[in-house]
């Protein structure tokens, strides 16, 4: 007997969207796996609250299904700070990004997804603004 399996290539739903997110963990405590990058944001994210200072920039890469959006999820959760999440590809020009980050307050993480599929024009946008914290226009 064979079964097929098939996963669905459409978007979720907002209402499927509020689910998937209300099942995410929302600590560190409740993340399951990948206990040394673990241990290391929990570093990372006391150093910050005990500096009082927003916290610094962090890369995750790997393929899907590792954990990276969650991770950005509990970050803004544990700094109790907003998460604004795109994607790398619907970055198509400088003026997208800009619209992005002028909205972006003091403490807010930023999650790209899909990062290394952002035009390179957009990429040189966006190193100033993580460097000096200024955009160039």
């Amino acid at each position: 007997m064979v079964i097929e399996r098939r996963v669905s290539a459409k978007a979720a739903s907002p209402a499927e969207e509020r689910t998937f997110t209300s099942l995410r963990p929302t600590q560190l405590e409740e993340y399951v796996g990948q206990t040394d990058l673990v241990a290391k944001l929990r570093i990372a994210l006391e150093a910050s609250r005990r500096r009082n200072e927003p916290l610094g920039h962090i890369l995750f890469h790997g393929p899907p299904g590792l954990g990276k959006t969650t991770l950005s999820h509990i970050i803004s959760e544990e700094m109790g700070t907003r998460l604004v999440k795109t994607s790398g590809p619907s970055l198509s020009r400088p003026a997208d990004l800009m619209g992005i980050l002028t909205g972006l307050q003091q403490g807010d993480v930023l999650f790209i997804d899909e990062i290394h599929r952002m035009p390179s024009a957009v990429e040189e946008f966006l190193y100033p603004a993580m460097e000096d914290y200024r955009v160039d226009f």
